[in-house]
């Protein structure tokens, strides 16, 4: 009995110290999480620690992460928050067996709110950590104080109090943990062999930073995030980047503002952030003084809107509103024997319409921007489906000019019309808006200044930049709404009014071939020939229904005269009899690279960015480029002549204009041996300012 008694009792001692062996595997096993931490002030933000198991025995390392996770709109902070906002910080002092924590930041998203630019994140977050420990062999404890500034439309600053305790030789890797972990130091940006090239220059006089990289494969959509650690960089914050891409170079350039005073950067150590579709990247760097070419417009808000009025005003007598003067007077000839407060409404709707349409373009700018695309005054012309549209409408107005076309409502739309007054609003509404998108072509002094400060600029100042524009090209309206008298010193209404608006259809007509000869840097030879045919027939068809078969063959017999005459003009052009202009200068195609090796030996190259829809630029070429001194001067043998062709979408010259912070055509600039960096000249050419910066370009 003893000894069975015995051996009960030892088997029984054997399976406890089994239980607790397994028990102590168990608790050695343990990875160490604090579960998600809360704070009953604010719900929608939760956090937690947890350690991945994975212990560095050389370094004494211990792997882990930091994970908060935002409800809804909420967002956090980047390590450099921007504008506004304040980073998530840790507050460990309290922990034993702790010597250093190393942060690692995910690569963050911008957020743009009312104007200010802000780096951050939503959703759930997990930012990987690693506790070095003085003692790998003893217990230690990792705790303090988590800190998380949370906003949406306002902002909570919250704590969470965490404490972590774990002997580091006991830990035991997690699969889960580490699966999370590594997901997370993914996102993390790294030193990349990818990149070469890499330079920053900091413009003490501009107060703007610029940073240039090339990398293997040609960049995406870039964003470069500029940061740092030095005293210098503290309180300094860095504007949205302009940014260009050239092939697998990409340049962007910052404006920096602090509170504190003029930042000053040159010889400064800062952080450098790439982040493109599927790439990361961070490398440290040190600002080298140096001038800047690049740049965004540097003047205050105030000023550009001054400049839009300027250039919005101007506008109305560039030569690509001509054709839209016919439709001013023409409403000033329709207006009298009216009321004067229906000449008021009129004008007013006018006004609205042209108001509207910039505020389309201004939403089309916006939407280009938004999506990464090309952006700049009058590119829309670039698209043949535009062209094609404003085809149509021109040759809608023009016979309805020339009284070939007429829109006829029912009787019942046009009685309920006239119960309210007048019966036009609609159409003063539709000739503002067709009267901006024709004019739209020209760039005017001021206008492309206004346009690349807004483009370059927060969303509101977007649309006060273009609501500028719009009221500066709507003056002449809200002039006549303003003293509606104005609208009744015209002679009064006779037979001249319809030879008016025969002379105002015909501009409207040549407008109309005009925009039609666009197409042919879209359409083929023969669905050119298939659309001028189709025209051609249907104003020969109304005018034969309107006015009789007389006039028709009359003014088919006319149209082929000009065709005839025209021809016989071009050809005696070419030939060495007649030559109103001189040929055209010996272009070459728009190369970076080769400005920089002429200029190197000796020469002068003067730079034309164009484009066959930009009524300015055919102004600047026939009246300054081909004409004397220019023309000569241009052809000299230390002169280089470059062209850039927007007609089209074109990634290269968007990229060159951009570097200027130029958005619109003509863009003229000469460089030179005493100009490396060039000197631009203004949108409306001059001989005597092309001269003179040749001149200084050149050295002389």
């Amino acid at each position: 009995m003893h000894y069975e008694s015995f051996l009960s009792r030892t088997q029984w001692l054997i399976a406890l110290l089994a239980l607790m062996f397994f028990v102590s595997l168990l608790v050695k096993a343990q990875t160490p999480d604090t579960g998600w931490l809360t704070n009953p002030a604010h719900p929608p933000v939760k956090a937690r620690v947890a350690l991945t198991g994975n212990v560095n025995e050389s370094t004494n390392a211990v792997q882990g992460f930091l994970e908060i996770n935002l409800s809804g709109d909420w967002k956090t902070y980047w390590r450099s928050p921007g504008e506004g906002g304040v980073a998530p910080s840790l507050n460990w002092h309290a922990s034993d067996n702790i010597k250093e924590v190393d942060w690692q930041w995910p690569a963050p998203q911008r957020f743009d709110l009312l104007g200010i630019d802000t780096l951050g994140y939503t959703g759930d977050i997990i930012f990987p950590i690693t506790l070095y420990v003085e003692d790998i062999n003893k217990p230690a404890n990792f705790a303090g104080t988590l800190t998380v500034s949370s906003c949406t439309t306002v902002c909570v600053l919250t704590d969470y109090e965490f404490e972590l305790a774990f002997t580091p030789d006991n830990l035991k890797p997690n699969a889960e943990l580490l699966h999370t972990h590594a997901q997370a130091a993914s996102q993390v940006p790294k030193a990349s062999p990818q990149l070469k090239n890499i330079s920053a220059i900091w413009d003490d006089t501009k107060q703007q930073l610029q940073v240039s990289a090339s990398k293997a494969v040609d960049w995406q959509s870039p964003d470069i995030i500029v940061d740092g650690s030095s005293d210098a960089l503290t309180d300094v914050a860095f504007s949205v980047p302009t940014i260009s891409v050239n092939g697998e170079t990409v340049t962007a350039t910052y404006s920096a503002s602090s509170w504190m005073g003029k930042p000053a950067l040159a010889d400064e150590a800062i952080k450098l952030t790439f982040i493109d579709r599927d790439f990361l990247a961070e490398h440290e760097i040190s600002a080298k003084a140096g001038t800047i070419v690049e740049s965004v417009p540097d003047f205050s808000f105030a000023s550009a809107i001054a400049f839009a009025l300027l250039g919005g005003l101007i506008l109305n007598i560039m030569p690509c509103v001509l054709p839209v003067l016919g439709l001013k007077l023409s409403t000033m000839i329709t207006a009298q024997g009216l009321a004067q407060v229906q000449i008021r409404k009129q004008f007013l709707a006018s006004a609205a319409g042209i108001l509207f349409s910039f505020w389309l373009l201004a939403a089309f700018l916006l939407t280009l921007k938004l999506t990464g695309n090309a952006i700049g005054w009058g590119i829309q012309f670039q698209s043949p489906l535009f062209i094609g549209v404003m085809v149509a409408i021109t040759t809608l107005f023009a016979a309805n000019m020339l009284g070939l076309f007429e829109i006829r409502l029912p009787s019942s739309a046009n009685t309920w019309l006239a119960t309210r007054g007048d019966n036009s609003y609609v159409g003063h509404f539709t000739q503002g808006m067709f009267a901006t998108l024709l004019a739209t072509p020209c760039s005017a002094p001021f206008l492309g200044t206004a346009v690349a400060f807004a483009l370059t600029a927060s969303t509101p100042t977007l649309f006060a930049i273009f609501s500028a524009l719009a009221f500066g090209m709507a003056l002449p309206w809200l002039l006549v709404a303003a003293m509606p008298s104005l609208a009744t010193k015209l002679p009064k209404p006779g037979a001249w009014m319809n030879r008016v608006k025969w002379l105002f259809g015909l501009m409207m007509l040549a407008t109309s071939v005009w925009l039609l000869t666009l197409l042919a840097n879209h359409l083929s030879l023969l669905w050119l020939i298939i659309l001028s045919f189709i025209v051609i027939a249907f104003f020969i068809t109304r005018t034969h229904k309107v006015h009789g078969k007389k006039t028709a063959v009359i003014v088919s017999g006319v149209g082929v005269l000009l065709a005839a005459m025209t021809l016989v003009i071009a050809s005696l052009t070419a030939s060495k009899w007649v030559t109103p202009l001189p040929p055209d200068l010996a272009w070459k195609k728009l190369d970076e690279s080769r400005i920089a090796q002429e200029v190197n030996a000796g020469n002068t190259v003067f730079v034309d960015v164009t484009a066959d829809w930009c009524i300015t630029c055919k102004a600047n070429k026939i009246g300054v480029l081909l004409q004397e001194p220019v023309y000569s001067r241009l052809q000299a043998e230390d002169m280089v002549t470059l062209q850039g062709d927007w007609t089209s979408p074109n990634g290269y010259v968007t990229d060159y204009l951009r570097k200027y912070g130029r958005y619109g055509v003509p863009f003229n600039i000469v460089y030179g041996p005493a100009a490396p960096e060039g000197i631009p000249l203004p949108v409306v050419l001059s001989s005597e300012d092309v001269i003179r910066a040749v001149n200084h370009a050149k050295g002389g």
